[in-house]
């Protein structure tokens, strides 16, 4: 909408035929479904190269493109991605991204790692002396998919029959973690009760060009509301900067007994990103423009 002057034109690719995405491009593709690693970085190539792409913006894959930058580059075909792969990893990986935030006025909810039942209880016993109430969730994850917040008092099946989402019980969920030896890295974590705010953005490398923030309704279905709060915004500049962050990315906070905490950094466009730019910013659209011709 923003491109008045028709500069870009815009192919979409997915291995879904029906991508909703398909509707606001030129022109779209479907991908061959099953492709993974260096074999879709080979389909992506040769897509750039036989379509003649100037801009890819990687979805699918992005540390592995953001990687093959020089690759992209020697056929004529500039990579716009948020972060380079080395710290497209480290953000993806939340117990080691947690240990690298300094973050003064939203520092990440107080946490511990664990990999098996002992450590789940070393940190359970831990954080409960502290806080009144914690969560679980996957060290990597997206969509929220894993988390859950921890119940003392109610089993699964109860969580269940009252449709509780988000909450796991707690005797359930140490009974299933010590019947397996060890399992994947999760974070037990405090758990922030307050708003929470995702904050749409776009940057020059580790430059903060625009930030959009949006304060959720603690009750579903209830919208959202700009609010742009100096900590927040402060919070964000110092991420973008630390990270390298550029192109479009979006940050998590949550507000706590103890003021606000960082919750992530997703190094990609954010499902609600459409509601930041009813705020008034066209947030792909710089992204894509400054990085095109400067900001």
């Amino acid at each position: 909408q923003a491109d008045v002057g028709g500069d870009y034109r815009i192919v979409c690719s997915s291995t879904n035929a029906h991508a909703p995405a398909f509707l606001a491009a030129h022109e779209s593709a479907v991908e061959p479904s099953g492709l993974k690693g260096e074999a879709y970085l080979d389909w992506c190539l040769h897509f750039c190269r036989e379509k003649g792409i100037g801009i890819f913006v990687p979805g699918k894959e992005a540390s592995l493109v953001s990687a093959a930058r020089e690759q992209f580059a020697a056929q004529g075909t500039r990579v716009l991605c948020a972060a380079s792969q080395e710290m497209l990893h480290l953000l993806h990986d939340k117990a080691r991204f947690y240990q690298t935030v300094d973050l003064k006025l939203a520092p990440p909810a107080a946490f511990r790692v664990v990999e098996n039942v002992a450590q789940f209880d070393s940190a359970y016993r831990e954080l409960r002396h502290v806080h009144p109430q914690l969560c679980i969730k996957p060290s990597q994850s997206v969509y929220g998919l894993g988390f859950s917040i921890i119940d003392e008092e109610r089993s699964c099946a109860q969580l269940l029959l009252e449709g509780a989402q988000y909450h796991i019980g707690l005797d359930d969920l140490r009974r299933g973690l010590a019947a397996m030896e060890d399992f994947r890295t999760m974070l037990v974590m405090e758990y922030l009760d307050g708003h929470e705010y995702s904050v749409d953005c776009v940057g020059d490398n580790g430059r903060l060009v625009c930030a959009i923030a949006r304060k959720k309704s603690m009750v579903a279905g209830q919208g959202q509301t700009i609010d742009l709060r100096d900590d927040i915004l402060e919070s964000t500049r110092q991420l973008a900067a630390a990270y390298g962050l550029n192109g479009v990315f979006n940050v998590q906070f949550r507000e706590g007994r103890n003021g606000l905490g960082l919750l992530e950094i997703n190094p990609r466009m954010s499902g609600g990103i459409a509601m930041a730019c009813i705020a008034g910013p066209n947030l792909p659209y710089l992204a894509l423009r400054g990085f095109d011709r400067g900001f």
